[in-house]
């Protein structure tokens, strides 16, 4: 009989309070507060032609001298863009030099300039592939053009990719920061790692490994000589350095000497093999700093890398010749690849974009505030009395 008691007992309502399901059920609602009863006071506009006509007028007011400011600083800047993309096919092959075709170079010149582009003589160019150079430096692309007037100090030569999709997934995931930053990555380590399919090979790690490192720009540009000297002078070299060209303490993500024992450890990518077949020290990255420069990806199938630079000389003017080491293939990926010789100004380099940006969303937003106050004036809306509103209520 007790344990029929007991059961009898549980049933049955307690008098005191309310059941232990009832509790629970009851802590689990939120406290009556304001904050967590969503009863805090918001600031909600009411877009009345009073208000949104004159913050249209405003935001074209102050966006219109942003957007010519940029523009303004946009055109104080020289650039010169030299493709040699088909010289191995199209210049000549002897010592004479021939004009370059009209779709391959481009003269961007300053606003303040009164010279014009089409004034300007068309660069010429010859190639020449001489198997005794040195590896990477056989097939030789030279190119003259003129610098229409003194340019800098501050001259920045770039190299220029286009249609090269260095932002796809899989190619921006392709490196180990791990194996730049000195730890020891073994073969095993770079399989299972993000490396793929730049990883090892017959049991040897890759270094670098990924497909950023393997596909490293490897075009260079020993020489910008000034060919035309004043007072007939012997030619000039303008001097240009491959130091400070990359990000201040990106050099921190690399190492001088990597975590492996012996250079024999490690087998170079597969597109530097053509240079490097093996290594008979470690490449130093830290200081490499074409190699930081190329491993900074561009968000754009368009883009331009910075080669080198003089931030103290003058370029004067006169006709330049510039050699071009090719060894980086573009063609069978449809893409080209240009020498840029460029100023810079406050904004920057060229680009002008941002400044029109600018301007075109300061004249929408005045022709839409133009456009409201017309039709306001001929036709306007009644509006309803916001004194009825439930936030405008007495509180009861």
């Amino acid at each position: 009989m007790a344990i029929f008691n007991r059961k009898n007992k549980d049933k049955e309502p307690q008098a005191d309070g309310p059941t232990q399901k009832e509790k629970v059920k009851w802590s689990k609602r939120p406290a009556n507060t304001a904050f967590k009863q969503q009863r805090l006071k918001a600031w909600q506009p009411i877009l009345t032609p009073k208000a949104v006509l004159p913050t249209l007028f405003i935001i074209g007011l102050i966006f219109a001298p942003i957007g010519a400011l940029i523009v303004w600083g946009s055109g104080r800047v020289t650039s010169i863009t030299l493709d040699y993309t088909n010289c191995d096919t199209a210049a000549p092959t002897g010592d004479a030099f021939q004009a370059m075709p009209s779709g391959s170079y481009e003269y961007a010149l300053a606003t303040s300039s009164k010279i014009s582009a089409s004034s300007i003589n068309a660069p010429s160019w010859r190639f020449s592939n001489v198997s005794s150079r040195p590896l990477g430096q056989r097939a030789q692309c030279e190119i003259q053009f003129n610098v229409p007037y003194n340019l800098g100090p501050g001259v920045f030569l770039y190299y220029r990719l286009t249609n090269y999709y260095q932002n796809h997934r899989r190619y921006v995931q392709s490196m180990d920061s791990d194996q730049l930053q000195g730890k020891y990555r073994s073969a095993a380590d770079l399989d299972g790692g993000d490396c793929k399919p730049i990883t090892s090979e017959g049991g040897k790690p890759y270094y670098p490994c990924g497909l950023i490192a393997n596909s490293v720009f490897n075009d260079t540009y020993p020489s910008v000589v000034l060919v035309n000297a004043p007072n007939g002078g012997a030619d000039q070299t303008y001097n240009f350095t491959e130091k400070g060209i990359a990000w201040g303490g990106i050099a921190q993500n690399y190492v001088a000497t990597p975590g492996y024992a012996s250079p024999s450890d490690v087998l170079p990518p597969p597109n530097w093999q053509a240079q490097f077949p093996t290594y008979t020290e470690f490449p130093n990255l830290r200081e490499n700093e074409h190699f930081q420069v190329w491993m900074r990806i561009a968000a754009l199938p368009t883009f331009r890398k910075l080669w080198a630079r003089n931030d103290r000389e003058v370029m004067a003017e006169g006709t330049y010749r510039i050699t071009a080491n090719m060894n980086y293939p573009v063609k069978q990926f449809s893409g080209t690849k240009s020498i840029v010789i460029s100023t810079v100004a406050w904004i920057g380099g060229k680009q002008p974009f941002l400044g029109w940006a600018y301007i075109a969303a300061a004249i929408l937003c005045v022709l839409l505030a133009v456009a409201g106050l017309v039709r306001h004036l001929v036709k306007p809306r009644k509006l309803g009395d916001m004194s009825l509103l439930s936030w405008n209520q007495p509180q009861r």
